[in-house]
């Protein structure tokens, strides 16, 4: 197992904020960070050691990268194949390529977690109209035809009310190659972020709720209000999926809590393999952040213990909203975390705050 020393230099492929706060963290541990990306002035650049802006397919590029670090992670989950394979034959590429192709594509993600008896909405393959309409048959609507590839906060996604939707849901998404998942009458979606280091020891911090506005994550209450067995259920679950992956580093696991009267169940919804949005609170509530655990687990340290010492609220800033920032820094007990990036856009997450909370007074609902 080779352990990454203080001094050794990590490559990052992604050059976003999630980039940029490994890049701190991985600072505050005597490492230092190289950025790969393709875009101009990406904020990650500004904190790291090293950037190097070059295409995802651009081989001598990628080996150059590779043989300037320890190892190489990143921030997104639609790393190409091809770019992993050139990068691992350099350098490790951690978490490693099973996590990637099972993370990309969803209907291997939903059979993966089938055949490890993790509980997920009923799904089945969309390839063109005549698998739509068997899939319409067997699941039944409400449902949500979504792509295998790329979607993410809400895009490559399309809600179909009743069987006669379905050919017009197919046509919104480009008749891309789909699932089709049943709908599910949640009461809460929950997340789990997970860790899971070289050693293949794992570490999971507390069940946190989250609240979406456009299908972009607004905010995320830490910890969720779950019964004691279902907060370990829910982290049981997460462990097992890293660990059944052999995964390294940290990883989001998205949840739907199920009502289902006086017997509530949970159901996973998707897996990032990567840090996470809804574990920025982390940053602020706990020793070890979601960003510093994934830097120790890839360079083969202990991991940090995942407890928090305060209760949080973190809310996304999401376009204008960053442009409140003096009122926000100067409010007492809460935390501003602002991504350095250039033009606010509608819908771009320009950063995030946390308020803390002493353990056990997070404000109910009505009061957040």
């Amino acid at each position: 197992m080779a352990i990454i020393p203080p001094g050794g230099r990590i490559g990052i492929l992604g050059g976003g904020q999630l980039g940029r706060m490994l890049a701190t963290a991985a600072a505050e541990l005597g490492l230092s960070c190289h950025i790969y990306c393709p875009d101009e002035d990406v904020p990650a650049a500004d904190v790291a050691a090293a950037a190097t802006r070059a295409a995802y397919d651009d081989a001598d590029a990628l080996a150059r990268f590779a043989d300037s670090v320890d190892v190489v992670t990143y921030e997104f989950e639609n790393v190409p194949a091809e770019t992993a394979r050139i990068l691992g034959e350099h350098a490790p590429v951690r978490p490693g390529a099973l996590a990637l192709a099972t993370a990309q594509d969803r209907s291997v993600e939903k059979s993966f977690l089938a055949s490890h008896a993790i509980p997920t909405a009923p799904f089945a393959d969309v390839d063109d109209e005549a698998s739509l309409a068997a899939a319409v048959a067997r699941i039944g609507t409400p449902a949500i035809l979504k792509t295998r590839r790329f979607g993410y906060d809400g895009k490559g996604q399309a809600k179909i009310a009743s069987p006669a939707e379905a050919c017009d849901a197919f046509e919104s998404i480009g008749r891309q190659p789909a699932i089709l998942e049943g709908f599910v009458p949640f009461e809460r979606e929950i997340s789990v972020i997970v860790a899971r280091g070289l050693d293949g020891k794992t570490a999971a911090y507390d069940p946190v709720e989250n609240v979406h506005k456009h299908h972009i994550l607004d905010r995320t209450f830490a910890p969720a209000t779950l019964a004691p067995a279902l907060a370990d259920e829910a982290r049981a679950i997460a462990s097992k999926i890293v660990e059944e992956l052999d995964y390294v580093g940290v990883m989001g696991v998205e949840m739907f809590l199920l009502p289902e009267g006086a017997s509530p169940r949970i159901l996973v919804n998707e897996v990032a393999p990567r840090v996470h949005n809804s574990g920025h609170w982390t940053q602020d509530a706990c020793a070890i952040s979601q960003f510093e655990q994934h830097i120790r687990a890839i360079c083969g340290w202990p991991l940090g213990d995942p407890r928090r010492h305060s209760d949080a609220v973190m809310t996304n800033l999401i376009g204008a909203d960053a442009d409140d920032w003096q009122r926000l820094a100067a409010e007492s007990g809460l935390a501003v975390h602002l991504y350095g990036k250039a033009e606010a856009r509608p819908g771009r997450k320009m950063g995030h705050v946390t308020r803390l909370y002493p353990l056990g007074t997070l404000p109910p609902d009505t009061a957040r």
